[in-house]
């Protein structure tokens, strides 16, 4: 699994006692590719060293994008497949197993929708999913949200209005989920998780017409979506003003372990002194979930977006290894040759993180931040990881 990996991301200080400071880090992220537009490139997926795909917005803000393609030599500039058709915002590309790549629009579309994949040889049309009736959007009502797979013939994607959409390698399939969902994952055959909130049951009653919103899980067994009991969330009192807790990611490691992610909050400036956001850790234990062991320092309340055997890649470049020490990922400066001065101060900004597949190699899309007098600007860059040591 991977997801989105930001540079940097507002947080709580570390816990006391929790050994704040990162350990000494063996790990870098080096530049693969630094791209000649302002847009930050929006995403890299790969079947193979040779066969790497980014997305690359054309400007910043404008719309349109292109593709950029590594064939193990260099970078060339691609336009976006034509069975892909036309759109205002980039696309998203997707591994769809090990042996292709998906890419669909990650907005609304000028007409009817398309998808297209590539083989490692030609993009060719994917089978778009129907449109779901939606109170929200009408009868434009085809946008897909999250979306993981084990392989082309088993795809699992959230549609709109509490449904999970599911493509067989013919056809699509929709069916409704018992909460609102925000993320899901593939953990086998016939086991899917979706985790989300929900406005009714245990919780979510203040006692004078306030709703407390809780967090919510669901999972798929082959047959049905059944709600899985959570547990709820809630503040000391006095509850501060409208909060609300749920879950919004959900993952599964390579053990088959899953793992759900979450926050407890409120509408924070109306009280004074006011609490703290409090970030929900579960997994699952046989029947149940129970909280997570509290990782060390900076890596407490962050958010795994990829793993391997050797630890799990969180969010804002921070890594936390098998044996709970918690790393912040190293990088380069960009050359002075981008127009990045010596004294600049930079960031690095990740939207995703993916493997190579077949190897231990990972690779990023983002960009770099450059904050300098007179002249600050982004730079998009491909990164990949390096191992010091």
């Amino acid at each position: 699994m991977a997801g989105c990996a930001p540079g940097t991301a507002p947080g709580p200080p570390a816990p006391s006692g929790s050994g704040g400071g990162a350990a000494s880090s063996p790990l870098r992220w080096e530049f693969e590719h630094i791209a000649d537009s302002g847009a930050p490139l929006s995403d890299v997926a790969a079947l193979a060293e040779d066969d790497v795909w980014a997305v690359a917005p054309e400007g910043d803000g404008g719309p349109g994008a292109h593709l950029l393609h590594h064939d193990g030599e260099r970078w060339r500039r691609e336009p976006l497949p034509g069975a892909l058709g036309a759109g205002p915002h980039p696309p998203r590309l997707e591994e769809i197993g090990t042996e292709e790549l998906w890419l669909r629009p990650s907005g609304a579309t000028d007409g009817p929708a398309s998808w297209a994949r590539w083989d490692g040889d030609r993009w060719s049309a994917v089978p778009v999913p129907p449109p779901v009736p939606s109170r929200d959007l009408g009868a434009d009502a085809s946008l897909v949200g999250d979306l993981h797979a084990l392989g082309p013939d088993d795809v699992w994607a959230l549609g709109p209005d509490r449904t999970a959409l599911h493509f067989d390698g013919v056809r699509w399939t929709s069916t409704r989920l018992p909460y609102d969902a925000s993320d899901l994952a593939v953990a086998g055959p016939d086991d899917v998780w979706a985790v989300g909130s929900r406005s009714t049951g245990p919780g979510t009653e203040l006692g004078y017409g306030e709703r407390y919103a809780q967090p919510a899980s669901m999972h798929w067994d082959g047959t049905s979506w059944r709600a899985v009991e959570t547990p709820p969330a809630r503040f000391a009192e006095p509850v501060p003003p409208e909060p609300s807790a749920g879950l919004s990611r959900v993952l599964v490691l390579d053990d088959g372990e899953v793992r759900a992610y979450g926050t407890n909050t409120f509408n924070h400036g109306e009280v004074d002194p006011e609490p703290q956001d409090e970030y929900i850790r579960l997994r699952r234990e046989g029947s149940r979930w129970v909280e997570q062991e509290p990782a060390p320092g900076q890596c407490a309340w962050r958010t795994p977006v990829g793993q391997e055997d050797r630890g799990l890649f969180l969010d804002g470049n921070w890594y936390l290894t098998d044996d709970g020490r918690c790393v912040k990922i190293g990088r380069d400066r960009l050359p002075v040759s981008t127009g990045a001065r010596e004294e600049s101060r930079q960031s690095l900004w990740l939207r995703e993180i993916h493997r190579v597949p077949g190897t231990d190699e990972w690779l990023g899309a983002g960009h770099v931040q450059v904050n300098q007098s007179g002249d600050p600007f982004r730079a998009p860059v491909v990164v990949r990881l390096r191992r010091e040591g």
